[in-house]
């Protein structure tokens, strides 16, 4: 199984979630809007309550998240960016819920969030219908956030804590680094 890879183009971000913007379809254009701003795994994202975003007593969204990670047991907590505060805002706008329930609910299964295939589905059709190529899945919407991160000069150190991972190789892999990019530092370099 080949590794997934980050969306190299924010265009193309921006394109994939558009696309289920411009369908109507919140939930999805939600989990895009989230996946690439957080860089929460899909098993954490999945696992968000509307209670988690929205805090009901004083009737605002939350400027946090905090959790519990499912695969490290750490605990993590990520402000919430105005690009997620409005995709919420949009979502909450067109659907009522109780605290309790799941962000990003299924429509087959009372009262459950939907699956990881239909997460991958989901991201693996908006990259599709705008051209994104190569291995795309739902762990690229987390890589996607580690990799502009890191061309926007966010130190790779800082992406190791952010993502909890335990070696540098890991955040290495993590920001896609191709070998066009290593050409251009060679191509780019003049010292005498």
């Amino acid at each position: 199984m080949a590794a997934t890879e980050p969306v190299r183009d924010k265009k193309h971000i921006r394109e994939m979630a558009n696309y289920y913007l411009k369908r109507g379809k919140l939930r999805n254009y939600l989990l895009i809007v989230m996946g690439v701003h957080t860089g929460l795994r899909i098993s954490d994202l999945l696992r968000l309550t509307r209670g988690d975003v929205y805090d009901y007593g004083q009737n605002c969204f939350r400027s946090h998240i905090h959790l519990v990670e499912q695969k490290t047991g750490k605990v993590k907590t990520l402000a919430l960016n105005k690009a997620v505060l409005t995709a919420l805002s949009l979502y909450f706008k067109a659907q009522n819920g109780t605290a309790e329930d799941y962000l990003f609910q299924s429509r087959r299964r009372a009262k459950r969030p939907i699956g990881r295939t239909q997460a991958w589905r989901i991201v693996k059709e908006a990259a599709a219908v705008v051209g994104v190529s190569g291995c795309i899945g739902c762990h690229s919407l987390r890589k996607s956030l580690g990799y502009h991160a890191w061309k926007s000069g966010v130190q790779a150190v800082l992406l190791m804590d952010i993502f909890n991972h335990s070696s540098f190789a890991v955040t290495k892999r993590y920001l896609g680094i191709s070998q066009d990019e290593r050409d251009k530092v060679y191509l780019s370099l003049s010292l005498l």
